[in-house]
């Protein structure tokens, strides 16, 4: 078939989507009415009956729209079209996260009102994934030549640790290119590495001051920065030492509190939250905290060398100077420092720590200098939990077609974006985020009253199909 032949058909691409928004829009308000919330486990229900609930109707609306389909033993499920050895994937997700109160229309009903589409999961990522569904059909019914099968893949995990990619990768190959509908337009190119682990150090020498720490609590998640930290000390001079914290919340303009209990005070302290992959948007309380204890007579012991050193190393930094980690590179910028939780007994000092690092370098680029910097404190590190970065060369053959795609298809130039956060592509090889959110568009993943406006899914299935084409031509 000539060239100017296969334009004529790849221009048809935006008409026969138009010609099939109706159903597209029909099988998405069915997909979301699905309630698709991770459950108990039950035989072949792996996340439970919600997730898998969702699969089956994909599959069903996908074999009703004549593609081959697969339910890998309840995990994971694939629409499949066309012919070769290798293949490229969308891959999606159908489960959500719990929807939620305050919603002004419910949150399953998928009701469109003023041209949006309302509904726990209609943007993260079940509008994107019927869009990349129907834009394959697309292709299908204009019978347009690929050289590469394509599959849609049919994810039940994403929200609570994405185990079911990991199955699916025990058992096929990977593609060979592909894209994910969950994040944001134009192209994410990069995407940080991350890693939590703990710094712990056994409380064996006991300080001996005028004041003596009981127990400190802080924060939530590692990701997160704590908006609130809570410690109980002990005090021989109850009104000397809490006049000394308040003029040093004075001093410091730290939201700190005190409560006085017999020889006994609570002080809280009171920060600003922000996401763990933008820490400087926030104010830290648990590093408040501790930099209210470095000032209070404790004693020496593990205790005060604990609280003296994540002082000197860490502080408010959040790029981890002090701790000899500034990492930087001009792809995705600074690494970013959280500490994020915090808790200490008697026994034992804990802090969760959340680092997200540049792409252009290793996890031991990171941790090798993080653990010199850590030598002779007594301090350990413990429950290491690392997700590689995800980086495509800008020159790379995905980016320049997606690229080329998206400026084709919105007339507008095909920024590359770095974030800090993660995606979906992270979980399988070869794979990009791809939308489905459009710029100054609100993002509404995880929000009470999530929407997707309907001329967003109907633009994604136009871009999808010129996507899908122009990968797997």
């Amino acid at each position: 078939m000539a060239f100017s032949q296969l334009g004529v058909f790849t221009l048809k691409l935006n008409e026969r989507v138009d010609e099939l928004k109706d159903d597209l829009i029909s099988s998405t308000q069915k997909i979301v009415h699905v309630k698709s919330v991770q459950g108990e486990p039950k035989a072949g229900m792996p996340y439970g009956e919600g997730p898998y609930n969702a699969l089956e109707c994909a599959l069903e609306i996908s074999r009703g729209l004549g593609f081959k389909t697969v339910n890998m033993d309840g995990q994971i499920g694939y629409a499949e079209y066309g012919k070769g050895e290798d293949y490229v994937a969308v891959l999606g997700h159908l489960d959500v996260v719990p929807e939620g109160d305050g919603w002004k229309y419910p949150p399953y009903a998928a009701e469109i009102h003023d041209g949006k589409m309302y509904g726990r999961g209609t943007l993260d990522d079940k509008g994107a994934t019927m869009a990349a569904l129907y834009g394959l059909k697309a292709i299908k019914d204009l019978n347009l030549p690929l050289s590469k099968r394509v599959r849609i893949i049919f994810g039940t995990n994403e929200e609570t640790g994405s185990h079911e990619v990991e199955y699916y990768m025990k058992k096929e190959k990977a593609p060979v290119a592909g894209f994910t509908p969950d994040a944001q337009y134009p192209i994410i190119f990069a995407e940080k590495g991350i890693v939590s682990f703990d710094i712990v150090k056994d409380l064996k020498k006991q300080g001996y001051g005028d004041v003596t720490v009981k127990s400190i609590k802080g924060g939530l998640r590692s990701n997160m920065v704590p908006d609130y930290c809570e410690a109980l000390i002990e005090a021989k001079d109850i009104q000397k030492t809490t006049k000394f914290i308040e003029e040093y919340a004075r001093k410091t303009g730290f939201e700190i509190k005190v409560v006085t209990n017999g020889n006994t005070i609570s002080i809280k302290s009171y920060g600003v939250g922000a996401h763990g992959s933008t820490p400087e948007l926030g104010k830290n309380a648990v590093m408040q905290m501790m930099a209210l204890l470095g000032e209070l007579p404790i004693g020496e012991g593990d205790l005060r060398d604990y609280i003296d050193f994540v002082n000197k190393h860490i502080g408010f930094e959040t790029d981890g100077k002090s701790f000899n980690v500034n990492l930087k590179d001009k792809e995705s910028g600074k690494l970013s420092f959280n500490a994020g939780v915090i808790a200490m007994d008697k026994n034992q000092i804990r802090m969760i720590l959340n680092l997200r690092y540049p792409v252009t370098f290793t996890f031991d680029d990171m941790m090798n200098p993080f653990k010199d910097t850590l030598k002779g404190s007594g301090i350990k590190v413990e429950n290491v939990e690392n997700q590689n970065p995800l980086y495509f060369p800008v020159d790379h053959p995905l980016i320049k077609t997606l690229q080329k795609v998206y400026t084709e298809q919105t007339g507008k130039e095909a920024e590359l974006l770095a974030i800090g956060g993660g995606t979906y592509a992270k979980e399988m090889p070869n794979i990009v985020a791809f939308g489905p959110i459009f710029p100054g568009k609100p993002d509404l993943d995880h929000q009470v009253n999530e929407y997707m406006e309907v001329n967003d899914i109907i633009e994604n299935a136009k871009i999808y199909s010129h996507a899908i084409y122009e990968l797997a031509k």
